[in-house]
């Protein structure tokens, strides 16, 4: 069996019951620990450790992406945010124009890679900006001013949501044509405890686009991968509905018992391990613990689970090894 055979097999909920796992060391975190983070790398069949060994920017280093939002970077090698919005008044939207999605990336050698990829039996996947849809509104509005846009429920803010849409269906369609079995997509639709706007403002602001593309992009044959921080509890099964193959929730701030009760057997997840609380703050002990009660509760004999993890400063080297060590041990729980 190849690896996309494999990989197929396990997003239909039909594996062998393996959790494997990837984890992302960021670089403030090599750079406290260096050498005694190497091991990792070699350490385990089932755990991926990726270790980024240099700066990505300075700190406080500025940017503007192809929208013409202006991103601030307070700290080296870390997320930024968002200082100028190109649509902060409404009278810009007269004559603001998107980014071209032909100069998303360079197509023709898309087409190349995916071919090399199926020819090798490897997942020809695709990946897009983090900030589809709900994100991408309120870098172009500002945060406050969307939120009184979606309580206003303002006309012009369909007008602009069009742009958005219209611009990452573009880039869906080239994705197709290119051959890819999977798009990845990265959209924080939620606060610590709740979502930022209701559930039924989310439904008629938001969802409709997700339909759109994620349908699109199922009715050709095409997974999709969603990424979302933050609680989703109350929009999980629309998101299913809409066409989500993979779904890559954060587990404490949704709970593992509302991911079971409403994802678990209906879509493959992509576990975003705690980097709040106990990876952190915990013994590794707790974090042990952690692992084994993600992997019982949302693990099966048919698969459906893999975990990922970004650590960031600080925290202790000691929680890092613990993490590591439990998900090389829980990989196979399931097959036991």
């Amino acid at each position: 069996m190849t690896e996309r055979e494999k990989y197929f097999r396990e997003l239909d909920l039909d594996g062998d019951g393996t959790v494997s796992a990837d984890v992302g060391i960021t670089y403030p975190v090599w750079n406290e620990y260096r050498e005694r983070l190497d091991w990792m790398e070699r350490f385990s069949r089932y755990v991926h450790v990726g270790i980024s060994r240099a700066a990505s920017r300075p700190a406080y280093s500025r940017w503007t992406d192809a929208w013409g939002c202006e991103w601030l970077y307070p700290l080296e090698s870390l997320d930024g945010l968002v200082m100028q919005h190109p649509v902060a008044e409404w009278d810009a939207l007269r004559s603001y124009k998107g980014p071209n999605s032909a100069e998303f990336t360079d197509w023709s050698e898309v087409e190349k890679k995916f071919r090399a990829a199926k020819a090798k039996g490897e997942v020809a996947r695709g990946g897009t900006d983090h900030g589809f849809i709900f994100l991408r509104l309120t870098y172009l509005r500002g945060f406050n001013a969307f939120m009184e846009d979606v309580g206003s429920r303002d006309e012009r803010l369909f007008d602009l949501i069009r742009v958005v849409e219209n611009y990452w269906f573009d880039v869906a369609k080239r994705y197709v044509e290119a051959g890819a079995d999977l798009v990845s997509f990265g959209d924080d639709l939620g606060l610590q405890n709740r979502l930022p706007i209701s559930p039924n403002a989310w439904r008629t602001f938001i969802k409709p686009s997700y339909m759109r593309i994620f349908q699109y992009l199922r009715s050709n044959g095409v997974r999709v991968h969603l990424h979302t921080d933050g609680y989703i509890v109350d929009i999980i099964p629309d998101l299913i509905e809409c066409g989500v193959s993979i779904l890559n929730p954060q587990e404490l701030v949704n709970g593992l018992e509302n991911l079971r009760e409403l994802a678990w057997g209906k879509v493959f997840l992509d576990l975003d391990i705690d980097r709040q609380s106990i990876t952190p703050f915990g013994t590794p002990e707790d974090c042990e613990r952690h692992i084994g009660r993600c992997v019982k509760t949302l693990g099966s004999p048919r698969g459906g689970l893999h975990l990922v993890w970004g650590v960031y400063p600080h925290t202790p080297y000691e929680n890092i090894e613990a993490v590591v060590r439990a998900m090389d041990s829980y990989a196979e729980y399931w097959k036991r």
